[in-house]
């Protein structure tokens, strides 16, 4: 069974890639994902936050004291002209490259243009066979309109694909007012792929200790539907790579995804939740479903429940909503 694909110029030998998560830190893990069948991984995120406040520290460090003569600014450079960052993140990527004979795929993390989103040109030269921006942006300012949201995003992809050469994907919410408008500029600027999609995490409240508490849940197999449906409208219309994340957990989830028009699916709540193995079983429980119903490749049914393939289109606007409201009986 021929369950190869392409996203992002690179050949794959099947649609798994374990997702940005905690278990991309350790090279041990990153091993027992290729070993159980991944075709590629994406590294845990480097944040914006992170290179701005090393950066922040260093400078306080060179500029302290320098008052105590006028020719001590001399012995250094502007803070601005140094390259900082945490060098640990680049050192995780040559490991692994080393490590693994499959693609590895960078994660910057950061919603503002500037000095830090040259740091993308130092996560390819660590050897990155692609990077994945991931815009976490979440917009409070009420003086903010939804063009100037929009952007941002566009700006901060500019810059990035001015300072690399590899591939450059984009992970997106799903919070824009026009989704299919945005995923189209995005395309035409450049992206060489759309990741569907990004999962805000929200905060939750303590009413007794007065207190705002983080709240992590893992995603579910009920989440697909959400970047499924973008993903098969969008399927054909936009030329970048699609690539459908979050509720990820059995074969038909899989088999969904590619049918809609996904090059790959990404996973990280089944890894988490039941181990990196499940990898195999997905990748098993894959050739035995393509197997059962007479595909012959991955190739041959991607895409084909996409809005521009089904017998009715109708079915990924309101002709749905209307008909599930009308389903619904006690």
């Amino acid at each position: 069974m021929d369950l190869s694909t392409t996203y992002l110029g690179l050949k794959l030998k099947n649609p798994l890639v374990p997702s940005s998560s905690p278990l991309t830190r350790s090279l041990d893990s990153l091993r027992r994902m290729e070993d159980a069948g991944a075709s590629a991984v994406v590294l845990y995120s480097l944040f914006e936050e992170q290179i701005t406040l090393e950066s922040e520290m260093l400078n306080h460090y060179l500029t302290q004291g320098i008052e105590s003569f006028p020719e001590a600014l001399s012995y250094f450079p502007e803070a601005e002209e140094y390259h900082t960052g945490p060098e640990g993140y680049l050192e995780h990527i040559q490991r692994a490259k080393k490590a693994l004979d499959i693609p590895v795929i960078g994660s910057l993390n950061g919603v503002s243009t500037g000095g830090w989103v040259n740091y993308a040109r130092k996560i390819q030269e660590a050897g990155a066979d692609a990077l994945e921006l991931n815009v976490y942006y979440l917009p409070t300012d009420m003086n903010l309109s939804s063009a100037e949201v929009e952007q941002i995003y566009l700006d901060i992809l500019k810059d990035v694909k001015a300072a690399v050469t590899i591939p450059v994907t984009m992970k997106l919410s799903p919070y824009f007012s026009a989704m299919a408008n945005m995923a189209k500029r995005l395309s035409d600027a450049g992206a060489n792929g759309l990741v569907l999609f990004n999962r805000f995490y929200q905060p939750d409240l303590d009413p007794q200790n007065l207190e705002i508490v983080p709240h992590l849940v893992l995603s579910n197999s009920n989440e697909l539907r959400l970047p499924l449906r973008w993903i098969a409208i969008l399927y054909g219309r936009v030329a970048a790579d699609l690539a459908l994340t979050t509720g990820i957990h059995q074969v038909e989830d899989v088999v969904k995804a590619v049918m809609a028009g996904a090059s790959i699916t990404m996973i990280a709540s089944e890894l988490l939740q039941n181990g990196i193995e499940r990898v195999g079983d997905l990748l098993t429980g894959l050739e035995q479903w393509l197997t059962e119903y007479e595909y012959e490749s991955l190739e041959q049914m991607k895409g084909s429940l996409s809005q521009i393939n089904c017998a009715e289109p109708a079915a990924f606007e309101r002709a749905n909503y209307m008909r599930v409201l009308s389903s619904y009986s006690r």
